[in-house]
């Protein structure tokens, strides 16, 4: 069996979220016959590769250092394979701007959108532009960070008197922000392992209009359906969508895309996660269990996929 180094943890405000999907990864290697060593991602991570020296990583770090390429590329300096997709996909996939071009680019759904950074507003006086994009996206808009995962940032702005709060939030999480057309429909979730689609999940919040952070991690917030009962045809067209984006990112081993079913009956994209949660409640292993496959076998499967893909 091999030495695997988990790398959990580390400084983005997902890292509860990672530790919990860490330690939930290094219990089935455990179980498989893994050698473990956890790693807590921070400014020893190199050191702590070289001594540890692993026949392979788990990343299972989500957000900042760990969906966007920058832990990938430290890891094929080091010469250690990896689990999940390269630098190139995880850096398009975790800019939020960059896919959703992409999308547009390759005809691909996707909301309506328009981006802007900080300097753009403080320097370019892109504020004077806010009447136009209002109402070619019509309200209400949809503010979020443009590199932040888990619904962190992101606020509905029913009028334009709420987009100017909805900016300053989502400032305060990335330096980049998109304005995106809300799409009132049902919300779903396509994982791929392998390169072939897993059940679809449908996230239905109990008491919310929105799943937001606190929906998506705390028991009992939000009903999940596994498959969603869409029908063949529209399970389909979901499936088809997905992976279709997911080729085009370039993506690898596993991830997640993430879906708005728009009233007519259209699967708009939102964005790829990379580095999908591995929690409880988290879709991937909900879809996997769907699919008759164990959380232990979904974590060798995955495993196995970057010992067999390493090019390093």
């Amino acid at each position: 069996m091999s030495t695997v180094a988990v790398l959990k943890g580390g400084r983005s405000l997902e890292r509860n979220v990672s530790l919990t999907s860490g330690a939930r990864v290094q219990d089935a290697l455990e179980r498989l016959g893994h050698d473990v060593v956890a790693i807590d991602v921070g400014h020893d991570l190199v050191s702590a590769l070289r001594a540890a020296a692993p026949d392979v990583a788990f990343v299972a770090l989500h957000g900042r250092d760990g969906e966007d390429g920058t832990v990938q590329e430290l890891l094929e300096l080091v010469g250690v394979p990896y689990t999940g997709s390269g630098v190139s996909s995880c850096i398009r996939c975790a800019d939020k701007v960059l896919s959703k071009h992409a999308f547009r680019d390759a005809g691909l759904p996707t909301p309506d959108f328009f981006a802007f950074s900080e300097a753009a507003f403080k320097q370019l006086g892109a504020a004077d532009a806010l009447p136009a994009i209002e109402d070619r996206l019509d309200f209400p808009i949809v503010v979020k960070p443009a590199r932040q995962g888990s619904a962190l940032g992101i606020k509905f702005a029913q009028s334009a008197a709420d987009v100017p709060g909805a900016l300053v939030a989502a400032f305060s999480y990335d330096g980049k922000v998109l304005l995106e057309r809300h799409v009132r429909g049902r919300e779903l979730a396509v994982s791929v392992l392998d390169g072939e689609p897993l059940p679809i999940v449908e996230a239905i919040p109990r008491d919310e209009d929105f799943y937001d952070f606190e929906a998506r991690y705390e028991i009992g917030r939000t009903d999940f359906v596994c498959p969603a009962d869409l029908g063949d045809d529209m399970s389909t067209r979901v499936h088809d969508t997905a992976i279709a984006a997911y080729r085009l990112l370039d993506c690898q081993g596993f991830a997640r895309v993430d879906l708005m079913l728009d009233a007519g009956g259209v699967p708009q994209l939102l964005e790829i996660n990379t580095v999908p949660g591995l929690t409880e409640t988290s879709l991937l292993p909900q879809a996997a269990e769907a699919a008759g496959i164990s959380f232990d076998e979904l974590v060798g499967r995955v495993l196995d996929l970057a010992v067999a893909g390493s090019s390093v």
